[in-house]
């Protein structure tokens, strides 16, 4: 009979809870506020102080900690190892910088104003300049910006954010006024159990799950590929809390194990569903536990605290993201996104009471900090929306490719080697539709007549409004070094009738782009360097059949070059291949077939 009663209550307060996402997420989506901020006041407002309608807000947080759980395994699905290690500089360097800045500065700005110790003024002020990944990564991924430059460098700081809920714990057991539980990993124990964690997921991804997937696809059973999804989630986030580390950090390992399968896109397509459903409840949940007796009793001072940490964060993420090389309006769009206090602060706020560092009162207060610096962020990113629409005097007047006709062939980039394509391709007779991102190029391609529709032409989404399906032939040719094959397959599984044509910066890029079977890839400069060098021996009255026996094997030197450096995984292979080299093969221009 008990067991009927508790199983009645956990079916009434899921209709409470869903009952009040469905509302508030409806209307403050109406009202353009966002679904995050909707969550949090439907939580609120069916929480234990206002309605009462559900009470144990602990007990739901802890089950939809499994969205951010989920939503770093879908993460980490979409960064290859090779893609991880190009942001390495992004991640431990902007990423450090911005924790320790950041934590610092707070840490300064709590021990002058609330007279606290300076053990305490630590432990608050270093959670508190962590970031909240479950806000900020959805709406990058919704917006379809998680893969621009500031998105990539926004991700980064969140990537290090996670890993340093393990020194962050250890500075907490370190100042610990509390007796020390037996079997209580600490310290250098931490990071050898990271070490360890990382090195059997890595193993698990390559013996484990793939070879388990491929025996899944071969039974084509849809919802095998669910339960094994869900298995690796579950099971390298529960190591990882097995080793006293952070479990959304086991889920992103798991995804980047398998972000070269190609069974990802299905189990990207399987497992977001329930990421989507456990992130609403988990803003549900921050909700439900914040102490609306603590907030009438010191609103004034939650409402500063909650302005101060904004602002401090802002200004310090700005600074920089400047110094790594972003542009004003990215910077401000950046800073203004990780401004908010994260969800990893009601955890160590919770250590840091029970190593008797703060008192619950403490823990509370900065606990409706947190949560109130969160319901800001739907505020200022209105705020940048409209900062990054004007960035131009005259990007208002910038066009959605949605407004483009139907056309035989898509140019995603018009700078100096998109403007050459396309006009050629254009003598043929045939219509093109043009696109870029910078709104510079837009504007300067206006004045000589051309138009060019703004976005990010990587992005499904947009290609589709351009009408990619209706395209015999998308080229990309925009000027970034960054465009691999991870971006590139998506659009090939979702356009398979439309033809991909890539221009490659360098040999580097082309070797990045190969994984996408089907594409046809031009090195940028390789055509002219030939031709220079053709019009070099010209003029050297070097004779015509000796040169094109040189640019002949030349070509087939680098073709070869290209397939031993694609199977070897090394740029080095090939070498002997090259003219000019200590151990180059012999080669007589002067010979005949």
């Amino acid at each position: 009979m008990n067991e009927h009663h508790m199983a009645g209550d956990a079916m009434l307060s899921g209709v409470f809870l869903l009952g009040a996402a469905l509302v508030f997420v409806l209307l403050f989506r109406r009202l353009g506020l966002g679904a995050v901020l909707g969550y949090l006041v439907g939580g609120i407002l069916i929480g234990p102080q206002v309605l009462g309608l559900v009470g144990d807000a602990n007990t739901i947080l802890g089950f939809a900690e499994i969205g951010i759980i989920l939503l770093l395994f879908l993460v980490g699905l979409e960064l290859s190892p090779s893609r991880l290690w190009r942001m390495r500089r992004d991640i431990f360097a902007l990423g450090a910088a911005q924790v320790v800045l950041c934590g610092l500065a707070l840490f300064a700005l709590i021990l002058a104003l609330m007279g606290f110790t300076w053990q305490a003024a630590l432990v608050i002020g270093l959670p508190l300049g962590l970031s909240s990944t479950a806000q900020v990564l959805p709406l990058l991924q919704s917006q379809g910006r998680l893969k621009t430059e500031f998105g990539q460098k926004s991700f980064s700081i969140l990537l290090f954010q996670d890993l340093s809920i393990v020194p962050l714990l250890t500075i907490v057991a370190a100042l610990s006024r509390a007796p020390v539980e037996a079997g209580t990993p600490q310290g250098f124990q931490l990071v050898l159990n990271a070490a360890i964690g990382i090195a059997v997921l890595i193993a698990a991804g390559k013996y484990v799950l793939n070879p388990l997937l491929a025996l899944v696809g071969r039974v084509s059973e849809r919802e095998l590929f669910v339960i094994v999804g869900l298995f690796a989630v579950c099971a390298s986030a529960a190591l990882m809390e097995y080793l006293g580390l952070s479990p959304a950090l086991g889920a992103f390992i798991a995804g980047v194990m398998l972000a070269e399968s190609p069974y990802r896109h299905e189990l990207e397509a399987d497992v977001d569903p329930f990421r989507s459903i456990l992130l609403g409840l988990f803003f549900l949940a921050v909700g439900l536990m914040l102490d609306l007796s603590v907030v009438a009793a010191n609103p004034l001072l939650i409402i500063g605290l909650a302005a101060a940490l904004v602002a401090v964060k802002a200004v310090v993420i700005y600074t920089l993201a400047r110094l790594f090389g972003l542009d004003n309006s990215p910077a401000v769009i950046m800073a203004l996104l990780l401004s908010q206090g994260g969800e990893f602060g009601f955890v160590l706020f919770s250590a840091a009471e029970g190593a008797l560092l703060i008192d619950p009162a403490a823990s509370s207060l900065f606990g409706a900090v947190v949560t109130l610096s969160m319901a800001t962020t739907p505020f200022l990113m209105l705020i940048a929306g409209r900062l990054a629409r004007r960035r131009t005097e005259s990007e208002a007047e910038l066009d959605d490719p949605e407004a483009s006709p139907v056309t035989s062939v898509i140019v995603v980039g018009h700078g100096r080697f998109g403007q050459t394509t396309s006009q050629i391709i254009q003598a043929s007779g045939r219509d093109v539709t043009l696109i870029d991102i910078k709104p510079d190029v837009i504007n300067l391609s206006n004045e000589f007549g051309r138009k060019v529709f703004y976005g990010d032409g990587t992005r499904v989404d947009l290609l589709r409004r351009a009408g990619a399906a209706e395209a015999s032939a998308i080229l990309f040719c925009m000027d970034d070094r960054g465009l691999d094959a991870d971006a590139l397959v998506p659009i090939q599984e979702i356009f398979p009738k439309t033809k991909l044509f890539v221009r490659a910066y360098d040999r580097r890029q082309s070797l990045a782009l190969q994984p996408a079977k089907g594409v046809k890839i031009r090195r940028e400069v390789l055509e002219s360097a030939i031709c220079l060098a053709r019009d070099t021996l010209e003029a050297l009255d070097c004779d015509e059949a000796k040169i094109e026996r040189v640019v002949d094997e030349y070509r087939r030197r680098d073709l070869e070059r290209m397939r031993l450096q694609r199977e070897a995984g090394d740029l080095h292979a090939g070498s002997s291949m090259s003219f000019g080299g200590e151990d180059s093969e012999d080669f007589d221009p002067l010979a005949t077939e």
